[in-house]
């Protein structure tokens, strides 16, 4: 049973708060998109707290950290691949099939393949099945948006588009909690008796089920009201084709919106996994020293250091990316907000300064626990604000025919392209500044220029504060 939007159902014209103008429908979609994304980047962060964990154990413990570096910066690449291929598959069928159903197929491939990954024999196979999940990944943002965007009143939609991105946080918090979790468990040896399973592979395991849980709710939604009417003239012949990339690319002032919302969005996502989830593996690569003096201040030797460095390791990038996420949620939260009042081109200007600043000081300067615990979140706040953004502006951009085709097409083309920055920092970690002290430091420190581009693009886009969505 779908439940169909209202449309004879207004609110008061004078309605104090955009929350007034919401109805009880209203909240269902709203609900839906929010679960639909976290599960979604639940998904996401389990990756990439888990990767190197996992590279780590299918490469074998012989492995030079080298190798292990490479495979991990390997693997995020390739997922980034397969996500930019998904974005751009599943944006088209956002437009032609509908915002409904391909949210409900794209959550059902990511949930499937990330299960599997739990079941990779090697580095080759886990890639694999990075790409075939980033697939999925790839398509949720683009149909999720489309239809927050078109079923929410004109005055609510900024708001509930920014709380949508908000809210992902929740679910980089929940795989920030498990990957906690694993970690007490490998310290205190509640693991030994569960091989061949492990810590990694039942982080993938568990990601499967809250995909599963939203799969059914799509299927009382109903498509929006604009889309239907643009797929009815479309059909008659009296509208434009929908979910096209030559008519993306071809008009002119549409391509143009197109290739700068793509360059602004590459900046943010070069900027996020290129970099800021990399400080998961600083943090790995840092703190271990501590761990050992630690292990041996408390009588520790052979296999029972090694397993309180090994826990340790995993609950401080659990928590790492707790801080982070917290920090992520007020910044996505606070650029819905900042957005209002400035305008949307100036408050991505601040947000570009403020995520090069965190970052590279971050990389310069994190060294302890502590360091974590306030530099973290400092970050996430800078840099995750920018997707709140994203969620805002880009389908402010493009009319309903085109608008997932539109906002899959920035938000991820650009993936190809930022799919070598994690390869760039592995690169710049082991030849650039290999004869460095931490040369993982100064490559991340490095790469913080690519947030520039976001400010330079940024005067050749439109502002559309207070416009309503093109149709």
């Amino acid at each position: 049973m779908q439940i169909r939007e209202p449309v004879a159902e207004s609110p008061a014209p004078n309605s104090k708060s955009w929350l007034g103008e919401l109805t009880g429908y209203h909240w269902i979609v709203f609900a839906v998109a929010a679960i639909a994304w976290m599960a979604d980047c639940m998904d996401q962060q389990l990756f990439t707290l888990a990767r190197k964990t996992a590279v780590t154990h299918l490469l074998g413990s012989a492995a030079p950290p080298e190798t292990v570096t490479w495979w991990s910066t390997a693997s995020t690449s390739i997922f980034l691949i397969g996500w930019a291929f998904g974005g751009l598959v599943f944006g088209i069928f956002g437009d032609r099939l509908g915002r409904v159903r391909t949210l409900t197929l794209t959550i059902l491939l990511y949930s499937v393949f990330t299960g599997l990954s739990a079941l990779s024999m090697s580095v080759y196979d886990f890639c694999a099945y990075r790409f075939l999940t980033g697939l999925g990944v790839g398509g949720v943002f683009g149909a999720a948006v489309a239809l927050l965007a078109e079923t929410m009143p004109a005055r609510a939609r900024p708001y509930s588009l920014g709380m949508m991105q908000a809210l992902s946080a929740i679910g980089n918090c929940t795989a920030a909690g498990l990957f906690i979790l694993f970690g007490l468990l490998e310290l205190n040896g509640r693991l030994n008796g569960l091989k061949p399973l492990n810590s990694w592979r039942m982080m993938f395991l568990i990601g499967i089920a809250p995909a599963m849980l939203v799969i059914l709710i799509q299927r009382r939604l109903a498509e929006p009201d604009s889309w239907q009417q643009a797929r009815k003239a479309a059909a008659a012949g009296v509208g434009k084709k929908l979910g096209s990339y030559a008519e993306l690319l071809g008009a002119s002032e549409i391509r143009r919106h197109a290739l700068l919302g793509m360059l602004l969005s590459f900046a943010g996502v070069v900027g996020l996994w290129g970099i800021g989830f990399f400080s998961y593996d600083l943090q790995q690569t840092i703190l271990p020293p501590t761990f050992r003096t630690e292990a041996r201040q408390l009588g520790m030797s052979g296999d029972e250091a090694a397993q309180y460095i090994k826990g340790q390791t995993i609950i401080w990038a659990g928590v790492t990316s707790l801080m982070m996420n917290i920090g992520a949620f007020f910044g996505m939260s606070a650029f819905s907000v900042v957005t209002q009042w400035l305008g949307r081109r100036i408050t991505f200007a601040i947000f570009f300064v403020l995520a090069a600043i965190s970052t590279g000081g971050f990389f310069l300067f994190m060294k302890t626990r502590s360091d974590i615990l306030w530099m973290t979140p400092l970050m996430g706040f800078c840099q995750l604000a920018l997707f709140g953004g994203y969620a805002i502006y880009l389908p402010e951009l493009f009319p309903t025919r085109l608008r997932a085709t539109g906002t899959s097409f920035c938000y991820n083309v650009g993936r190809f392209v930022a799919a070598s920055g994690p390869i760039a920092l592995a690169i710049l970690t082991n030849d650039v500044f290999k004869g460095y002290t931490e040369p993982f430091r100064y490559a991340g420190l490095a790469m913080c220029t690519v947030f520039l581009l976001g400010l330079l693009v940024l005067p050749f886009l439109p502002e559309t504060k207070g416009k309503p969505l093109p149709e």
